[in-house]
């Protein structure tokens, strides 16, 4: 365990495994590092040295009461970079983090950064307008964090169960890893979870993706409720050049834990490449 410096006076939980080409997994909202334990240990395994660590205001980081938007997020994970002497790095992004990949291309000119993969990512835009017509209602978002505001527990109890596709015929996780997510994501301060709700909810990151020059693997679940994958997969593979784009199919937007061991593979055969 590793605590590092911010540029702005915080600390960052790191987690550090293994030896050889770095690749760094950004978790999602409203998770920890200790969502990426699988892949990270698998990476490790394989070879290549893996870095998660947890967003600030999550899991075991500092809680500042300010600065959750999209530069000063990017702006963390160069700290993360710098501090641990990165170099020729894989980002891989998940959710909430490929937006943290795709601002950190832009805003850092993709410093020591070799491949990008977006893992069920909200890039490049979440929320539905004339030019975007497959995002989400910005009702949606309003009335998450009402929900959130009055009933936090139960408001994850119900969000995590769209998350993994829970269903009356569908159980693609264990009730146990149900219970674990929400107890992750209760870590999280308040602040943090509304204002990172707000950071993905409301960030364009279409500007940004033409800074993505490097090879980039996208990732999206065809029955991704969350992040629907006409918003965000489809449109951000076709504004790329070095891209693949792997959809599966019936997928949902938790697919890291629902379908581990096919991301895993598809991982390492991308890190191969």
């Amino acid at each position: 365990m590793t605590m590092i410096p911010t540029r702005d006076g915080h600390a960052l939980y790191v987690k550090d495994w293994g030896a050889g080409r770095p690749v760094v997994l950004i978790h999602g909202w409203p998770l920890s590092a200790d969502s990426w334990d699988h892949h990270a240990k698998q990476i490790a395994d394989a070879g290549y040295r893996a870095i998660a660590y947890d967003r600030r205001g999550f899991g075991r980081s500092d809680q500042p009461f300010g600065d959750y938007d999209y530069d000063s997020l990017s702006d963390d994970l160069s700290d993360v970079l710098t501090a641990m002497n990165v170099e020729d790095a894989t980002l891989v992004g998940f959710s909430m983090g490929g937006g943290e990949v795709v601002r950190f291309m832009s805003r850092h000119a993709g410093r020591h950064v070799k491949q990008c993969a977006l893992i069920s990512s909200v890039v490049p835009y979440m929320a539905k307008a004339d030019d975007n017509p497959h995002g989400v209602e910005p009702s949606v978002f309003a009335n998450m964090r009402q929900a959130m505001l009055e009933d936090r527990p139960k408001f994850f109890a119900d969000f995590f169960r769209d998350f993994y596709g829970v269903g009356l015929m569908t159980h693609p996780v264990s009730d146990e890893y149900l219970q674990w997510t929400r107890s992750v994501a209760m870590q999280a301060s308040l602040q943090a979870t509304l204002q990172c709700a707000n950071a993905f909810a409301t960030t364009d990151f279409r500007l940004d993706l033409p800074a993505v020059t490097v090879p980039t693997l996208i990732v999206h679940g065809t029955a991704d409720a969350t992040v629907p994958i006409d918003a965000s997969a489809r449109p951000a593979a076709a504004a790329l050049s070095a891209v693949e784009l792997k959809e599966y199919e019936g997928a949902p937007h938790g697919l890291f834990a629902t379908h581990r061991d096919q991301l895993t593979r598809d991982l390492l055969a991308f890190l191969g490449g």
